[in-house]
């Protein structure tokens, strides 16, 4: 990744993902919702059917019987609200349209609009997490600004990688921690947590930073390493070490390989990753996790939908977390 701006390039690919994903949520189901609410105004024709069956599924679902003017005789799902209004054997009105060869059903009854609603739910859930999500990345981008801003000093500072210890749930990888200490002759005694940014790999002990902000108190601050870097702090500084990561000394990949590893003739070592590699990889996943749920659960149009919503918070959940590459 190159050095100008990483972290401001990992929030812009995370945001694509949170809106191509609300898009193609929207569109679908907005597509859907269109030819619903078309056809079921071209239901201008009303039978007289009976619910044949109620309590269907979790929501209540009741299955009808009705006939149209043809005489063709039709048992339909429907889902409803009032499922105490329309119990088994209970006269259930059906709109329909005349024309159609196969005519669709539709409630007759104003209030059973609960298949539309459906349709438009998801949609306004899918804006209002993507709303939240632009809202965490621009508070985030305020919340560093205003600490960049304050005060400065200068202290001595370690980067450590902070790992799940045993038996804890699955990250979705190692986080960035700045051990800051006075000066060299002192133990670090605060602890900030940080977006990874590809200079930490180059750091090695403890080197010279300016910190902005009151290490005194518990507000977040900016630590700007050699070279004028200014590291993204991930919530409050602490004035004690992480009690469910485990710290350690981070090892110089690009440094140390070269000099532990013997290559044969001609032979070279494979190069980094690309820093969006692992975005890659969480959205493959969100999406095989999303897709399983939406087989699992609803079916149909929900799988490759519910398939795009897991990508989009999987990539945003790692990129928010700052985590390694």
């Amino acid at each position: 990744m190159s050095p100008r701006r990483p972290v401001l390039r990992v929030a812009l690919l995370a945001l694509a993902a949170a809106l191509l994903g609300f898009v193609v949520i929207a569109a679908v189901l907005g597509w859907q919702a269109q030819r619903y609410v078309s056809a079921e105004e071209r239901a201008t024709t009303v039978a007289e059917g009976t619910v044949v069956e109620d309590g269907i599924g979790d929501a209540g679902d009741i299955r009808v019987r009705w006939v149209d003017n043809t005489g063709r005789e039709h048992v339909q799902r429907f889902g409803i609200y009032g499922t105490d209004r329309y119990p088994k054997g209970q006269t259930f009105p059906v709109a329909y349209d005349p024309a159609e060869l196969a005519p669709r059903g539709f409630p007759a009854d104003p209030d059973e609009t609960s298949e539309a609603d459906d349709l438009v739910a998801p949609i306004v859930i899918a804006g209002f997490v993507t709303v939240l999500v632009v809202l965490g990345w621009m508070l985030r981008g305020l919340l560093f600004r205003r600490a960049a801003g304050r005060s400065r000093r200068l202290m001595t500072a370690s980067v450590l990688s902070g790992e799940r210890p045993d038996g804890q749930p699955i990250s979705v990888g190692n986080s960035t921690w700045i051990a800051l200490a006075e000066d060299r002759r002192h133990d670090p005694d605060r602890w900030q947590r940080v977006m990874w940014h590809p200079v930490v790999d180059s750091v090695s002990g403890a080197v010279p930073v300016t910190v902005h902000g009151d290490v005194s108190s518990k507000r977040r601050v900016v630590v700007e390493l050699p070279g004028q870097v200014r590291l993204v702090p991930i919530g409050r500084l602490r004035h004690q070490p992480p009690k469910r990561v485990v710290l350690e000394e981070r090892f110089d990949v690009d440094g140390n390989l070269h000099d532990l590893v013997i290559l044969p003739a001609g032979a070279s070592l494979p190069g980094n990753r690309r820093w969006w590699g692992r975005a890659v990889i969480f959205a493959l996943i969100g999406a095989a996790l999303g897709g399983l749920w939406g087989i699992l659960f609803a079916g149909g149009v929900a799988v490759p939908l519910a398939a795009a919503a897991g990508a989009a918070l999987l990539v945003n959940v790692w990129a928010l977390t700052g985590a390694e590459p």
